[in-house]
């Protein structure tokens, strides 16, 4: 579990207004070739603890060697740019 949530959401918003410049709580921007919204706080933490599941998961079978399915390689890159990260690998 992700212990401060406020901090990470602290470090999106500085992100998205890099990458994105000033956009509304809500509003939609493009990001990596991908319509995202700007998330609000309670937006932001489930998307976030998913994204953090799926990246643990990724690197666990990596490390297996574990053959990674495209399906699941889209959606770790969707959730990345949902959260204005760069994706795993």
């Amino acid at each position: 579990m992700i212990e401060d949530l406020p901090g990470r959401y602290h470090e999106y918003l500085e992100r998205f207004a890099k990458e994105l410049g000033d956009v509304a709580v809500g509003a939609f921007a493009k990001f990596s070739g991908k319509l995202i919204k700007k998330l609000s706080f309670e937006e932001f933490t489930p998307a976030y603890l998913e994204y953090t599941e799926m990246a643990d998961r990724y690197f666990e079978s990596i490390e297996r060697g574990d053959t990674i399915n495209d399906v699941i390689l889209r959606l770790i890159r969707e959730q990345a740019a949902s959260l204005v990260l760069k994706p795993p690998g």
